[in-house]
């Protein structure tokens, strides 16, 4: 296909290939259907891409250009032994009646799992078929689906319903609205967890709930997150145990608790959880960087209480792997574990924690931060950390370069 001259008017302006489904907009620009219709779903500024001018974002304004189409139906076959492609018949668009039907299915006991195979199906295809979904309310539908199954403990086709769901998010502009105010669909959620989290032959369905409950926290109100249960949050917290699940899942689960934070409510449930034990597990087993940066962000919330800082020191590991990762990952890891180690070294400094922090060489990593090319906020805290202590410390050769240069440069 390298020595083929491609007529520049078969070319989408968006995607730079071939178009399968061209179609014009109002502009008089001709773009391939998925890609215009991708930009006019996503896009900030609905604006035609090559003109500038404004755009409506209903794919009803795109024209199908025929004439265009007969050129490369005629054009492709002639140049197929060069590798071209031919042009795709084009599949007849959903239409409301089929969805209709489809939807009417998912409430038939014996024929719902037949229509959610059609409408995975469908949803697989194009975004121009997710879009008339969302329009259509399949979403809703399915969503009901699922809350009903839990409601019956019938784990019937959850998978596929959870996949569909997954599928529709970002076509379905009131997401929020279905499954953000109220705990329904949460409570679903945490009962597939439940079910498979100890299940090694189905970890699937986690992996398919788990992202799928990150982005309904991420849409659901602040009253909503504050009567989560610690139910709720132990089986948030057994996926970061379960190392044969995705990468996708555990991130998916480290957001998860990121959401929900914030709230002292729930900062003290996810320590009830067990989340600062599994969050150093997790740690020590050396996660990418930004799955590192979430958990440091995560212990330093948790350290933040009482509890969590006794969760935290109970750990071998604790201090070591905190200060293992300074100067190591980046600088909002930085920033976590100087506040990790600052509130450990003003209020749970026992003689024994000092001494550890002294063997494990976090002390020398705090020294290492004042002559570093770091923040003068953080190197005023490492400063504070190591003041604190110092009669204990004075002993350590850093603590004597620390005190030869504590005047900042």
């Amino acid at each position: 296909m390298a020595g083929v001259e491609i007529p520049q008017y078969f070319v989408c302006p968006i995607s730079f290939q071939i178009m399968e489904d061209p179609v014009t907009t109002v502009t008089g620009i001709t773009y391939d259907r998925e890609s215009i219709e991708q930009w006019l779903l996503k896009a900030k500024d609905c604006v035609c891409p090559v003109t500038k001018q404004p755009l409506p974002r209903s794919s009803q304004y795109l024209t199908p250009n025929h004439t265009l189409r007969r050129l490369m139906q005629a054009w492709s076959p002639a140049n197929t032994a060069d590798g071209v492609d031919q042009t795709p018949t084009l599949k007849t668009p959903l239409s409301k009646i089929q969805l209709q039907k489809l939807v009417k299915g998912l409430e038939v006991p014996h024929s719902h799992q037949k229509s959610l195979e059609k409408l995975h199906a469908l949803a697989s295809q194009s975004e121009r078929n997710r879009t008339c979904m969302a329009e259509a309310g399949v979403a809703k539908a399915v969503i009901k689906v699922i809350n009903k199954n839990f409601k019956e403990g019938n784990t019937t086709c959850i998978e596929e319903a959870l996949r569909l769901v997954h599928l529709l998010w970002n076509n379905h502009n009131s997401m929020k609205t279905l499954v953000g105010g109220n705990l329904d669909f949460i409570n679903s959620l945490t009962w597939v967890l439940k079910l498979h989290l100890n299940d090694n032959n189905n970890i699937k369905m986690v992996n398919e709930a788990m992202p799928l409950l990150k982005l309904t926290i991420q849409v659901a109100d602040s009253t909503l997150l504050g009567s989560l249960s610690l139910e709720f949050f132990k089986e948030v917290v057994s996926v970061l145990r379960k190392r044969a699940l995705s990468q996708q899942a555990i991130k998916s689960a480290l957001h998860v608790l990121t959401e929900t934070i914030p709230l002292g409510r729930n900062r003290k449930r996810i320590v009830e959880a067990g989340a600062v034990t599994e969050l150093i597990e997790l740690e020590l087993e050396k996660p990418e960087k930004n799955m590192t940066e979430l958990i440091f962000n995560l212990l330093a919330h948790l350290c933040s209480c009482a509890d969590g800082r006794e969760q935290f020191l109970r750990h071998p590991a604790g201090i070591a792997v905190v200060s293992k990762r300074v100067l190591r990952v980046s600088a909002a890891t930085d920033d976590r574990a100087i506040h990790v180690f600052s509130v450990i070294a003003k209020f749970s400094a026992s003689k024994e924690v000092v001494r550890e922090m002294l063997r494990v060489g976090a002390v020398s990593k705090l020294c290492m931060v004042m002559q570093a090319d770091c923040g003068a906020y953080l190197k005023e805290k490492a400063r504070d950390i190591l003041r604190l202590h110092s009669k204990v410390w004075n002993n350590s050769p850093c603590i004597q370069v620390y005190l030869l240069t504590r005047h900042q440069r």
